[in-house]
């Protein structure tokens, strides 16, 4: 059973060419790149691939199929966009031996692109799970055309490794699912709250706390979720998300069948109800200043009263949100933290002094767009002597250019993530108090029942 990915390399020319010339000193800044870089280097790693036994080129020579891929792109004058693609093929453990992996690998590189493309295929033993690495040229050798990575070419590239490993009796993904961005599954596997293991953690809770399908499905629903127990895939969404997922693509085991096993391993003494936390110490005058479904111009308080929410503030606290809605954006920590340092720093209260900033940062970059422009044009006509301190010059007035520019994206990402965060709480607000509505209704029916 082997699956596969395929993403592009972004980069530039320049950044090829200073890696083939000083690749210990070459700073990298994208992971994607460094990952690219690493295939070439595996052809001098032997731990992971035996001495270089499985590593094979195909249209180039391995040693310096770097270097030729460069040639190509400047035979052609394609130094832009994507610089190359980079992919793999994992295998099922203790399916496939490594002679039998890398064969695979490089028959299913020759076949989808070896009859335009330079390629490296790598296979990698310092995993449970053998894996091919497939590094191509983003410009063909053949006629200078670049590649084109469509839903099309995704079919084929499943296709051709199915049938290949069918080829070599191995078995096949018999229900394949759409794959999440590779920053997604990244994080999957780190553990990280994305998206799918928030439905995880909430589904096993729900399960382990009810004692029957019906308990289950109203445990998820008093999380927030939208759910679907019917038919035999059962399925939940978040609002905020169009399309369902089904559990059993979370988990393969988990089956109607496979839950109505194995439920309520914390429910001995009955089906317990999901609860959602409030942060305890939210300063009550914040807690007071925010009303649900009335959007605010505030941008710094509605700020302070999500990182409150998401368990931020105050520092140390024990505090750790439960609701789905909140649990996703602990992923963005680092970024939501440098937004509200950005208003603290820059004294921005209200949406008008997010756009007053924004109209200074804009006009500050177009004073020094200019500058550049003209320095540009003094360095042309100016003497040698005079170029070196044009040129340090200009350097300077860059770096102002590319500091702005920042500023101008964590601006711009204020004002984006205040309407997702308006949005977000809506949701948490409005889900707590349809929760109260069903309880307070479900209480007179219970007195009725005792008067009878």
């Amino acid at each position: 059973m082997a699956t596969t990915s395929l993403w592009h390399i972004k980069g530039r020319l320049k950044d090829l060419i200073d890696y083939v010339e000083n690749p210990e000193k070459t700073a990298v800044k994208e992971k994607d790149l460094q990952d690219f870089y690493n295939v070439f280097a595996y052809v001098s790693r032997p731990e992971a691939t035996e001495q270089g036994e499985y590593v094979s080129a195909i249209n180039c020579l391995k040693e310096i199929a770097l270097q030729q891929m460069i040639l190509t792109k400047k035979q052609y004058g394609k130094d832009d966009g994507y610089i190359a693609w980079h992919g793999y093929q994992s295998f099922k453990p203790d399916e496939v031996t490594p002679q039998e992996a890398h064969a695979i690998g490089l028959q299913t590189a020759k076949e989808m692109w070896g009859d335009r493309f330079q390629i490296i295929v790598t296979t990698h033993l310092d995993k449970d799970h053998l894996h091919n690495h497939f590094c191509f040229n983003s410009v063909s050798f053949l006629d200078g055309g670049k590649y084109n990575y469509s839903n099309a070419e995704r079919q084929k590239l499943r296709d051709v490794s199915d049938r290949i490993c069918l080829e070599h009796d191995l078995s096949v993904i018999s229900k394949p699912h759409k794959a999440p961005s590779r920053p997604i599954w990244l994080d999957e596997k780190s553990g990280e709250p994305t998206r799918y293991n928030v439905y995880r953690e909430d589904i096993r809770e729900a399960a382990n706390f009810s004692r029957d399908p019906v308990h289950m499905e109203k445990y998820l629903q008093r999380k927030g979720y939208i759910t679907d127990f019917t038919g035999v895939h059962w399925k939940l969404r978040l609002p905020q998300y169009e399309h369902f997922t089904r559990l059993d693509t979370l988990d393969e085991k988990w089956t109607p069948a496979f839950f109505q096993r194995n439920m309520g391993a914390y429910a001995r003494y009955g089906n317990r109800r999901a609860e959602i936390n409030y942060p305890p110490q939210m300063p009550r005058d914040l807690k007071e200043w925010f009303k649900p479904f009335h959007k605010t111009s505030h941008i710094y308080r509605l700020y302070l009263h999500y990182c409150y929410l998401l368990g931020v503030l105050p520092k140390r606290t024990d505090y750790k949100p439960t609701s789905p809605y909140l649990k996703e954006d602990l992923r963005k920590l680092d970024e939501l933290t440098d937004q509200v340092r950005y208003m603290s720093r820059h004294n921005i209260e209200t949406l008008e002094d997010l756009y007053a900033d924004r109209k200074t940062i804009e006009s500050d970059m177009e004073r020094l767009i200019e500058n550049r422009t003209k320095l540009q044009n003094k360095i042309r006509r100016a003497s040698p002597a005079e170029k070196e301190t044009l040129r340090e010059e200009k350097s300077k007035v860059t770096e102002q250019i590319t500091a702005l520019r920042k500023q101008l994206k964590l601006n711009k990402g204020i004002e984006e993530r205040s309407v997702k965060i308006q949005e977000k709480t809506d949701m948490l607000y409005a889900n707590e108090y349809r929760a109260k509505e069903e309880m307070q209704h479900k209480k007179p029916s219970r007195k009725e029942r005792d008067a009878r």
